[in-house]
């Protein structure tokens, strides 16, 4: 069934978000994917730790820390690639099989958006340096109500600006949590489940599992 509306994560779910390390895993050396995760980790940590004490830092402030964190953690990397490593933040490669599925999905007739925990400028970076600007409708950045995901606001963004009902959404995702937290809203979720993880959250379950983006396209 097509839904009006295909609402997109950006960060592992579009983007991947090891490409920068992966940009620069010969001067990183073998700890690079290590660093990566930790991260990652702590770059999803600090966004919910912060949305519960009500005190909002971008989530480009975030990013900057929680690889200050992962140096920390991880010394046998040189922490002069810092700024290697933001740089290349800011041009995440797309998964593979995006730019097809969002025209696709796009031509039959859907408005396509992005929902992320991202600050306006990363995604607006992210989004031109893949090609989407042409093909999505709009990105909505969780700066707009100051709150991370999963607080219940953010899924609304999109709700309240299309003047949709959130069963008339479609909300995709890499991140279970992230699900979870659409699914509660009220939306039609897809778990993109690209790391064969175990499923969580059973409270909350997901209405379909694919190992990637492309399902959409013959599933809907």
């Amino acid at each position: 069934m097509r839904h009006a509306a295909y609402i997109f994560d950006a960060y592992g779910t579009l983007f991947d978000v090891h490409a920068a390390v992966r940009r620069h895993a010969v001067d990183i050396g073998p700890d690079g994917q290590l660093l990566s995760e930790i991260w990652r980790a702590k770059q999803l940590e600090y966004s919910w730790v912060r949305t519960l004490m009500g005190a909002y830092l971008d989530f480009w402030q975030l990013t900057e820390q929680a690889l200050d964190f992962a140096f920390s953690k991880v010394p046998s990397v040189d922490p002069t690639m810092r700024s290697k490593l933001l740089d290349a933040y800011w041009q995440l490669d797309c998964y593979p099989e995006v730019p097809a599925v969002l025209r696709n999905l796009k031509d039959s007739g859907a408005r396509l958006a992005i929902l992320s925990n991202g600050s306006p400028a990363m995604l607006e970076a992210a989004v031109r340096s893949a090609g989407l600007d042409l093909i999505l409708d709009e990105v909505f950045s969780v700066d707009s109500v100051r709150r991370f995901k999963t607080d219940q606001s953010v899924y609304d963004l999109v709700a309240s600006s299309w003047r949709l009902y959130p069963e008339a959404i479609s909300f995709q995702s890499s991140n279970r949590w992230d699900i979870a937290g659409a699914a509660k809203f009220g939306c039609r979720t897809v778990w993109i489940n690209r790391a064969d993880q175990p499923d969580e959250y059973r409270d909350f379950p997901p209405s379909l599992i694919l190992p990637s983006l492309e399902g959409l396209v013959t599933i809907g």
